[in-house]
């Protein structure tokens, strides 16, 4: 039998954010709404899910919204939910190190690759990072370059300034300055 993937769309201050769940854990997340949501949730369940049953279920989400409502709110920084992540060998050790950089803090990709013993994989680090699936559960946005700068981010460097602003590492007087 194959799996059901499941999906709602949460209304965040940064605007529509689709999130998408297994039964065994939140799975997909992407800063967007509509068609074209849609259509990159279905090519990534039937990629690592090996499935198109995808099923509108904002019940199947309470939790989730609840602890992204507080996240937005600055009253939670660590989220408490289940997640059924997919991705390659490599990736998932990547994004294993990005979960456990603390709320308010930022690494360099060269941070992460020394911390996961792959000092030459810096640019592989860059891609597993853009592959990830689950933003903000799995806190890319707190990787930034060497010097300093925000770099790269799937749901736009505004949305990572957002981010990082919310979190208290960036400071109002720093905007545009990376």
């Amino acid at each position: 039998m194959k799996s059901e993937v499941f999906y709602t769309v949460y209304q965040s201050s940064l605007g529509p954010i689709v999130l998408a769940a297994t039964e065994a854990g939140l799975c997909w997340v992407e800063f967007s709404d509509g068609d074209a949501a849609r259509l990159s949730l279905a090519r990534w369940a039937k990629k690592w899910m090996h499935t198109e049953n995808i099923t509108y279920a904002p019940e199947f989400f309470l939790e989730a919204t609840e602890q992204l409502d507080e996240y937005f709110r600055g009253e939670r920084r660590e989220f408490t939910l289940p997640l059924d992540i997919h991705g390659t060998a490599f990736q998932k050790i990547v994004w294993e190190q990005l979960r456990r950089i603390p709320y308010g803090e930022t690494r360099s990709y060269k941070d992460i690759a020394l911390a996961i013993n792959a000092a030459k994989a810096v640019r592989a680090i860059g891609g597993a990072n853009n592959k990830n699936p689950l933003s903000i559960f799995i806190p890319c946005h707190r990787v930034i370059g060497s010097n300093g700068a925000l770099v790269g981010y799937g749901g736009g460097l505004n949305v990572k300034e957002y981010l990082l602003r919310l979190e208290g590492v960036l400071e109002h007087s720093e905007v545009g300055s990376a």
